[in-house]
């Protein structure tokens, strides 16, 4: 007679909404009246794989407890990422104390080629391509929290997009406007000078011009009414 599994065996287990991935465990101690008191440590990244991630830091007197704690403060301390193709929008750099993190997106099929905590946060993030390099200090803590940094500063492509038309708005409008030129005072002068002398030219030149046919017809009767008085004169002596 073949035995029917128990309760135990029929629960199915829930999947999780986040996946855990421990960065960190570290064996700290506190100084107090009576002596040190020994504890633990847990840095903890948690994701959903679709663009929510947070981290968390957990202490007590044991490991488990630590990461219990870590888990439940990542799950206040969430951020959402653009997530495009696989890839993140745009390239971002980032400085936090001694540690310098560089984020930048790759093409499909490249994978996660980062190291330390920075792959352990973009896998659960669910960023499949990307590049990364750590271009400061070492520590596993102070890395994670500049990747945060800068996953927080990622911008949506919409957001790209309008800047980079304002970017070039601005250039059409730069292009468009006159350009107004300064000129010296031994310039501004000698233009006045090519001037005065432009006015004396002319003058010049409508002195010299030929007495028109209507000035000519006038200038003769002039000329014959002296004559005609001259003449009249002359008879009446």
């Amino acid at each position: 007679m073949v035995k029917k599994p128990g309760k135990k065996f029929d629960k199915k287990r829930e999947p999780k909404e986040f996946e855990e991935e421990v960065i960190q465990i570290d064996r700290v101690t506190r100084v107090v009246k009576g002596g040190r008191r020994l504890r633990f440590r847990a840095t903890v990244v948690i994701g959903d794989k679709k663009g929510r991630v947070g981290y968390g830091i957990g202490k007590s007197t044991e490991v488990q407890l630590a990461i219990q704690k870590a888990v439940t403060k990542a799950k206040k301390n969430l951020i959402s990422i653009p997530i495009y193709e696989g890839t993140i929008p745009h390239t971002q750099q980032v400085k936090f104390k001694a540690s310098k993190i560089l984020i930048k997106p790759a093409s499909q099929g490249t994978g996660v080629i980062a190291g330390g905590a920075v792959r352990k946060i973009l896998d659960v993030a669910g960023v499949k391509n990307v590049l990364s390099k750590s271009l400061g200090s070492s520590n596993r803590v102070n890395n994670t929290k500049a990747a945060f940094l800068a996953l927080s500063k990622l911008r949506e492509r919409p957001e790209l997009e309008t800047d980079a038309q304002k970017a070039k708005h601005e250039n059409v409008e730069d292009k468009a406007a006159p350009e107004i030129k300064t000129i010296s005072r031994k310039e501004a002068k000698e233009r006045e000078d090519a001037d005065k002398r432009m006015t004396t030219s002319s003058k010049a030149k409508q002195a010299k011009a030929p007495v028109s046919a209507e000035a000519k017809s006038t200038k003769g009767s002039n000329q014959k009414t002296q004559s005609s008085k001259k003449t009249t004169k002359k008879a009446t002596e």
